[in-house]
């Protein structure tokens, strides 16, 4: 209990700490833009600009913005299905549903942590190996990877100059040429450790501890096999695009849900989608600070000022990971055990 409230007290210390550098940014840019347009100082506060935008947002967009999430969800839960099928397990729908929206809740306090979660959750109730379950949530974020990845080509295809003046307005400068680097270092030892490991591979499968660990990777193994024998391959594929057209879909309502970014087309909401998404790739409490950060700087490009940004930034973060995954996280933990009386 006391290393689980550490790791919370770190991931949420990042967080908070980007969100507070961010705020504090805005809030300089905030305050200069008053001083030269004259507002005096007592009169400009972005605490209360942040809190007058939010009554600006259009509900029904908002709510359109649910509604793509829950659809997302619910493509998820259906390719998880699929999944879990060649491996012999036949997940009924409010279980990996419900599991899904337990994980995001979850990764709220302890980022990635949301999928094991999510995986014992539903091993539990379907009473299926932990192990198996977790192989087919490695193909569930592969696809992931896959779908992200074709986004980000189409914003090179449709926003490549304004995605390139941003690359390389920002590109770090290249490691020193001298000495040997880290990649190199860790692949030597890497082969090391492989190479000891085969020439005395016979005496450590005598051992115990080895015995079990083996057998935890060959039924990851199988979970991971089960993209190999699924039934329907195509619908595989559609339910994949599917969940990233929604996550896209979420982005574009968010934008048109208030004001200041309503006008912006489809593009810059491709846009702001890619930035946004990459800064939930970066370990913090459901992208806390990281996200704010991405989207204030994809606005930058479309001229949309900071004060603005922040306010959409956060708009879009309390509606789906604040709001939203606490609500459904926390009727996860209440109905889960209610569906599933008598079946444990």
């Amino acid at each position: 209990m006391f290393k689980k409230a550490i790791q919370f007290l770190l991931f949420f210390g990042i967080g908070a700490t980007i969100l507070y550098l961010v705020f504090r940014s805005q809030n300089a840019a905030f305050m200069e833009q008053c001083r030269l347009d004259g507002v005096p100082e007592d009169q400009c506060s972005l605490t209360d600009k942040l809190l007058g935008d939010f009554s600006t947002v259009h509900v029904g967009w908002l709510l359109m913005v649910m509604v793509a999430f829950t659809v997302s969800n619910i493509f998820r839960a259906l390719r998880w299905q699929m999944l879990l099928e060649p491996i012999g397990y036949h997940a009924r729908f409010h279980n990996s549903f419900l599991t899904i929206l337990l994980g995001y809740f979850a990764n709220l306090g302890f980022p990635r942590m949301g999928e094991v979660i999510r995986a014992g959750s539903l091993a539990r109730y379907e009473k299926a190996p932990l192990d198996k379950v977790m192989g087919t949530l490695v193909i569930d974020r592969l696809a992931d990877v896959v779908c992200l990845g074709l986004v980000v080509g189409l914003a090179f295809l449709f926003e490549g100059t304004t995605l390139l003046n941003f690359i390389n307005s920002n590109r770090q400068s290249g490691a020193p040429t001298g000495g040997i680097s880290l990649p190199w270092i860790l692949l030597l030892t890497g082969l090391i450790i492989l190479g000891a490991g085969y020439l005395f591979r016979a005496r450590l499968q005598e051992l115990t501890l080895v015995k079990k660990g083996l057998e935890v990777v060959k039924g990851f193994w199988e979970g991971l096999r089960s993209v190999l024998k699924l039934k329907s391959p195509a619908m595989f594929t559609v339910y994949s695009l599917g969940i990233w057209a929604m996550f896209y879909l979420q982005c574009y309502f968010n934008l048109l849900a208030f004001p200041p970014t309503a006008h912006l087309g489809a593009g810059a909401a491709l846009m702001v989608f890619v930035f946004g998404t990459l800064g939930f790739v970066i370990p913090s409490p459901g992208g806390m600070g990281t996200f704010h950060a991405l989207c204030i700087a994809a606005l930058a490009l479309y001229g949309i000022n900071g004060g603005d940004a922040f306010s959409y930034a956060n708009i879009s973060f309390f509606a789906i990971q604040i709001f939203y995954n606490i609500i459904g996280g926390v009727s996860s933990l209440v109905l889960l055990p209610v569906l599933n009386k008598g079946k444990d």
